[in-house]
């Protein structure tokens, strides 16, 4: 009876830090986040802890060398991409059980993809060819409806495969309809491409489509059905 007691006076002690704990957490959502919370979305990490993420366009580590998200550190989706992105996740280590997804990108503020399009002219991407790597912010990508997700595997060690190039390669080397002239003209590797299919097919099964010229690339709907379904994330 006397441990029953001692019990019950540790849990009340301990509820009130599990709640200060809980809000603690709570507290550190950014606006920018949390506006995409209100809008809907989901974090991909709280349906699905096994999934990695480390947003690219949160790190100096992309194609224009400096943070463009800011305070967005965490991976969001619409409920129904996340469950999608879920389940590839789980078709994934049904086939390789050691490894798993990477997240590079997910739901993508409008106000972020206008410094995209805008870095491409440092770039000197000719003005015709910015869109077959930057969507026109005037018209939005599916990441900026929430319905679209870049990523990668990585092993058991939690090393990226090698998929020939590094995410956001600019050029046919990371086209997935370009992948066998690449391979006869020895500038892909079997392997590379084997890897890529790894990704690919647990994409596909998820109900996910390939992007033509970004492997790391997948629409879970199309724009069109995206910009009917869903407000554009400012």
């Amino acid at each position: 009876m006397q441990v029953y007691k001692v019990l019950l006076c540790v849990i009340f002690f301990l509820i009130p830090f599990s709640v200060s704990a809980q809000k603690k957490q709570q507290d550190k959502i950014s606006p920018i986040e949390q506006k995409m919370l209100d809008q809907g979305l989901v974090n991909i990490k709280t349906l699905n802890p096994e999934i990695l993420v480390e947003l690219k366009y949160a790190t100096p580590d992309n194609f224009m060398k400096k943070n463009v998200y800011g305070e967005l550190t965490h991976a969001y989706l619409q409920p129904e991409m996340a469950k999608k992105l879920s389940r590839a996740s789980s078709f994934l280590q049904q086939e390789k059980p050691d490894f798993k997804l990477l997240v590079y990108d997910a739901a993508r503020p409008n106000s972020a993809q206008y410094k995209l399009w805008d870095a491409l002219d440092d770039l000197k991407i000719p003005p015709r060819s910015k869109t077959q790597y930057v969507a026109d912010p005037k018209i939005g990508s599916n990441h900026n409806f929430g319905c679209a997700i870049d990523l990668t595997v990585v092993d058991e060690n939690q090393k990226p495969l090698d998929m020939g190039t590094s995410y956001d390669f600019f050029g046919p080397l990371a086209y997935p309809r370009s992948e066998q002239e690449m391979l006869r003209q020895g500038k892909l590797t079997s392997k590379q491409i084997a890897n890529r299919n790894i990704l690919r097919k647990a994409m596909i099964k998820a109900g996910f489509t390939v992007n033509t010229t970004e492997w790391w690339h997948f629409d879970g709907m199309s724009k069109k059905q995206a910009r009917a379904k869903y407000g554009m994330i400012k």
